[in-house]
């Protein structure tokens, strides 16, 4: 929002919310019918310029996340935040308004006379509109905008963004874009009115508008030297993403729309553009100090990740209805990440004090570890993930699950696997409620649920199981340390359950009133009761100080990170040496790491119904 919104600020169809593609409905149906009675085919190629335009965009954010998650040739290397998100959610309004003016055009002034594909005279025309007037005039417009009446008004909405993203570029106030389109409008509605108008001109000129618009706010540097040395004057009439991040950072210089030559002329040009140029070309891949690996749990799973929708990303993983109608987007998807992807790869880049730390994601689900032949796939594509992140000095490497046989098979190792699990049993126990004396297990006996039980039982606390197979195991774990606080039992009375994989719908029915669920594994039971509090995965809150947090994990809230992830973060920032992985291994020294953890400044989950009955003090 600009810092003084003036007139016109908001587009008509903010009140709609995420179901602002309805205005578009009836012109959907329109082109549809036209094009099926035969009546008009031209009305359905609007729809799918606009399909085109959303599409292009799109793989402009996903391949500018992914370029400057890497660090490759990054312009500004500042954080992006989920403020910056939010206010950049609406990038696709421009699209929405295009495409109603388009088809208004189409259907009162065209109205059923065919369109050519081609002709050349309209493209030539176009193209000399636009480095003609359509530069000159927006310039000086830009100019106007940087007018601080103008300014605080309605352009320092845009400008709220210094690290820029490629959907970056449109994100403007409902007035102003009135005054772009207007502007961007002049070679189009003047092949018009001379007969020259052919679809090819509007295609190709409308995805010229969006692929420069992106390029120049994608923050990162891929116009190749060569393209300059080739024919110099080219650096007047196409600017370079370093060019235009410039304009963003120093407000003041570089106001031209794709062609610099106007800056040049009126000695706008900032005097560092060739030098942020080359040294932006210069910058490596950057070498991180610990790698996050993980892999997609749910189907849905799939649009948490920030290289796709950012507006989806942001928030977290929940029963949206809409992502119902997505589903068979979603399954393409899945099926192309899944299939064709035979390696890891990076996705998220965060910053933690002096330690950088990259995310990558092993391209299978949850239920690709069911099958033995997918497993194989899966550990060989870790075990090369490890070997990889070790060739280039990585301190760490955070698994969600146990590398204990890459250690084994790799004894060399300098890199430190870390799976998380110690911390993830110390957030589980410090989440019970002080005063606690008996709490419920059920679920499956993993290595956090272990640890868990073991530390229970030596508090005193005694940790009743509903079946008989899992108290054998934990018993056999617990050897004789205070065994008499393992107790087997029918009763479902306890006001504390400790659930993890495997709690059937029927278990939750047999819960008292105001049970509460604290989950131990990384998937949270289904909540089925209303009248219960379900806590959520073992997860902390992040610093303050931690940078480029703009997606949320999964089911998790914001800057609200898993504890087996923090955990690994944890190792890395104190510089422990030893590694802390193995499915049947002892946890290493969990209290050590919970006050690892507080003193870097991670913060506790506390469940608010039970901040609110005084029983926010935990065990």
């Amino acid at each position: 929002m600009a810092s003084r919104p003036g007139f016109l600020t908001d587009w008509p169809w903010t009140p709609l919310g995420s179901f602002k593609y309805l205005v578009l409905a009836p012109l959907v149906i329109d082109s549809i019918y036209s094009y099926a009675t035969l009546r008009d085919h031209d009305k359905l190629l609007v729809v799918a310029l606009m399909v085109w335009r959303i599409v292009h965009s799109q793989a402009w954010i996903s391949f500018s996340r992914y370029r400057t998650a890497k660090g490759t040739t990054r312009i500004v290397n500042k954080s992006i935040e989920f403020e910056q998100v939010d206010r950049e959610r609406t990038w696709d309004d421009q699209i929405i308004f295009n495409t109603i003016i388009v088809y208004l055009v189409k259907a009162y002034v065209i109205r059923n006379n065919p369109v050519p594909f081609w002709r050349l005279d309209g493209v030539v025309l176009t193209v000399l509109l636009h480095a003609g007037p359509v530069e000159f005039i927006y310039y000086w417009f830009h100019r106007a905008l940087h007018h601080h009446y103008l300014y605080s008004r309605y352009h320092s909405h845009h400008h709220s963004s210094i690290v820029t993203e490629p959907i970056t570029s449109v994100v403007h106030p409902f007035a102003e874009h009135i005054g772009y389109t207007l502007i961007l409008g002049i070679p189009l509605i003047t092949c018009l009115l001379c007969g020259t108008v052919s679809v090819a001109s509007l295609f190709l000129y409308l995805t010229y508008i969006d692929f420069m618009n992106n390029l120049g706010h994608c923050n990162f540097e891929l116009i190749p030297k060569l393209f300059f040395s080739l024919f110099p004057p080219l650096k007047f009439i196409c600017y370079t993403p370093s060019f235009h991040s410039l304009h963003h950072t120093q407000f003041r210089t570089n106001y031209s729309l794709f062609m610099p030559m106007y800056d040049y002329i009126y000695g706008t040009n900032d005097k560092c553009s060739d030098s942020l140029y080359e040294t932006s070309l210069e910058k490596e891949e950057e070498k991180p100090d610990a790698i996050h690996l993980t892999h997609l749990t749910s189907l849905d799973s799939i649009y948490q990740l920030r290289l796709g929708f950012a507006s989806l990303s942001s928030h977290p993983l929940s029963s949206r209805c809409y992502l119902l109608l997505m589903r068979p987007f979603t399954l393409i998807l899945s099926f192309i990440l899944t299939s064709f992807s035979s390696r890891t790869f990076v996705f998220e880049r965060n910053r933690f004090r002096d330690l950088t730390i990259h995310s990558h994601l092993l391209p299978k689900f949850s239920s690709h570890y069911i099958s033995q032949q997918c497993k194989k796939s899966i550990n060989k594509m870790i075990e090369t993930a490890i070997i990889e992140a070790n060739k280039k000095g990585v301190k760490g490497e955070e698994l969600n699950g146990y590398g204990e046989m890459y250690v084994r098979k790799h004894p060399k190792l300098k890199i430190r696997i870390v799976d998380g699990s110690s911390l993830a049993a110390e957030v589980v126990v410090h989440s019970i409620p002080v005063g606690t004396r008996e709490v419920l297990f059920r679920g499956q006996v993993t290595k956090v649920a272990r640890a868990i039980v073991i530390s229970l039982c030596q508090n005193g606390i005694k940790v009743m199981v509903l079946r008989e197979e899992e108290h054998c195991m934990l018993a056999g774990y617990l050897g004789g340390h205070c065994k008499e606080n393992l107790v087997l039992t029918t009763n479902y009375s306890p006001m504390i359950w400790l659930v993890g994989d495997g709690l059937s719908r029927e278990e939750q029915e047999m819960a008292t009133k105001g049970t509460r669920f604290l989950p131990f594994s990384q998937f949270p039971p289904t909540q089925l009761r209303k009248d219960c509090f379900y806590h959520t995965t073992p997860a902390m809150i992040i610093p303050d100080s931690a940078q480029n947090i703009d997606s949320c994990e999964n089911w998790l809230g914001r800057r609200v990170m898993s504890a087996w992830r923090v955990g690994g973060i944890v190792h890395a920032l104190e510089g422990w040496e030893e590694h802390e992985c193995g499915l049947d291994g002892p946890v290493v020294n969990p209290p050590r790491v919970w006050e690892a953890a507080l003193r870097n400044g991670f913060k506790p989950l506390v469940l608010p119904s039970v901040e609110t009955k005084g029983l926010s003090n935990c065990y």
